[in-house]
Parts: structure tokens; sequence; C-alpha cells
């Protein structure tokens, strides 16, 4: 085989979000899914808490539609995972979107893989618990490849939890140290993924692994974040940029990211991002007041002499 010359190519989004409960996944992913596919009947969510999604359904307060839905119940294998996966990618077809909402249940919840680990080892007396891995490490490397191979975009979520290391403290006795939030499923699956965005209870994300231009970006996700993501897989066409501060223009105050760059060009002469824009007209406003009070100044002293 000979070494080829490599072009981008179309491709499809694969998204993990990850965050702690009541940060805001499921709805990030709708908008995020609105974003690209821009028709809510290409969106396909595959619910497994509870039924909890139908509350994202048609409210205007969160300017969402009807999407498509089906809940996952119990067990939670991966074989059910592979198959609704594939009815919602057949259901959006190749511009849609399907969101696996949650991926966790996959990993810790009845019928996933840890539950298949403890099966292998309980029941075939040539396994022990590392053998046992083997086995259901190849059915977690199997459907994680089947989620990332379907043809349409894929947006998974993951619980977090805290994760711990063990490490000797200042006496030299080993304690469990906090070493921040790990997703729920096995370690490393989040790299999988092209773009892994952490949400925090406050609903701001931020990349923890980016392969197209999310490497600095933080924020709140909007539809606005989708289509740029789309607009970069389809076209290759970069995200507007601050020419200040070399951010990404992020839409605020009701006010598009493309309305934002426009507007900022027209009067200031560059792309600015709103904050670098509030500070360029905070210093015209102080440069103008200076300039007032020096006009002032001038003429009080020649009418004096």
């Amino acid at each position: 085989m000979a070494f080829t010359q490599v072009t981008r190519e179309k491709s499809k989004l694969r998204l993990a979000l990850a965050g702690p409960s009541g940060a805001g996944k499921t709805l990030s992913a709708l908008l995020m899914a609105y974003g690209i596919t821009g028709d809510w009947g290409k969106i396909a969510l595959i619910d497994t808490e509870h039924g909890r999604a139908k509350f994202y359904a048609n409210r205007s307060d969160f300017e969402t539609g009807t999407f498509l839905y089906q809940e996952m119940t119990a067990p939670y294998s991966p074989d059910k995972y592979k198959q609704m996966v594939l009815e919602g990618a057949e259901a959006v077809g190749a511009d849609g979107v399907v969101i696996i909402d949650s991926f966790s249940h996959a990993w810790d919840n009845e019928g996933g893989v840890l539950d298949i680990k403890s099966s292998i080892e309980r029941t075939q007396s040539n396994k022990n618990s590392f053998s046992a891995w083997d086995e259901a490490g190849k059915i977690q490397n199997n459907l994680v490849n089947a989620l990332l191979s379907v043809n349409c975009h894929t947006i998974v979520t993951m619980r977090t939890k805290m994760a711990y290391a063990m490490e000797q403290n200042e006496r030299g006795k080993t304690v469990p140290v906090k070493i921040g939030l790990a997703p729920v499923q096995r370690e490393n699956t989040e790299y999988e993924f092209d773009i892994v965005l952490n949400i925090a209870r406050n609903h701001i994300a931020c990349a923890a692994k980016d392969t197209t231009f999310l490497d600095s970006w933080s924020g709140v996700i909007t539809p606005e974040l989708g289509k740029s993501l789309k607009e970069w897989l389809d076209n290759g066409v970069e995200p507007e940029r601050c020419t200040d501060c070399s951010q990404l223009i992020k839409s605020a105050q009701g006010r598009s990211i493309q309305q934002i760059a426009e507007g900022t060009l027209e009067n200031y002469g560059r792309k600015l991002c709103w904050n670098c824009m509030v500070k360029e007209i905070n210093k015209r406003k102080k440069e103008a007041e200076n300039n007032a009070a020096k006009t002032v100044s001038g003429g009080t002293d020649k009418q004096a002499s």
C-alpha cells in the first residue's frame, strides 16, 4: 500500500456531552442537534431517563419543537442500544441526528456491560474476573464502534461522578484524593468521540477534547453552535473569530453570531466578540469625554487670555 495525499472530507459529528445531573445535557443535545439539522423532525432521541426528554418537546421557553422519540427501558443491553440507534438513523436520514440520552446506562445499569462481565464470570467456570473482561471488553468496543459508524450525526450524553486517586499525604499515609469528575462509562470511552464537552451545573460547557475548532471554547450550548459545526464538517467553513482576543464570536443579547460579526465590522472596522465590542465602546466613549474636556479647557483658557 502506498501513501497518498490527504484531503479533508465531509464528515458526521460524533459528540459526547458529559455532566452531572441537572447540568442540562438533554436540552443541550437537542439544541445542538437542531442547529445541525434546522429541522426538529430530523432529530431522533433515545431516552433511558424514564421519559424525562418528553418534558423538552414543544417548549416555547426553550424554543424547542417536536422531535422523534423512543424510550428505552431495562435491560440496557448493548444489542438494544445498537438496534435502536440503527432505527433512529434510518428514521432521520443521513443529514439527521440521533441522540443517545444516556450512554451511561449501557455501562453500569441493568443489562449493561458491567452486568455482562459479572454474568460471564459467574456462569463460565473457566473465566475469572480478568478473563471475563476480555470478552466483555470486546462487547463494549463493538457497541462503541457501532454507534460511531451509523450514517448520521451522533450525540451521546453521559453522567459524571467524582473520580478519586490514591495518593500519599504529608504523613506518608495513602488516602483517596478527588481528581475531578469522570463520565460514567468505561475509562477513556469519551475519547472515542471527535468532541467531548463537559457541562457544569451552571450550564456552561467547555471542551475536554476537540478535533474541530472548539479547543478553547466555553459557553452555553445553542443551536448556533450546532450550525457552525455543521458548516465546518460539511464545507470546512471556519467560524467567526474576534480580531482582538481571537476567541470564537458567540451569540449574545439576542443577536446571532453573524449579526455581531457583521455589525462590529461595519461599526468598528473589525469583527469583535461581544465582550471586546463592549470594551471598544467604553474606550471610544472615554476618548470622546477626554476630547470634550480638552475642548472645554482650551476654550476657557482662550477666553481668559
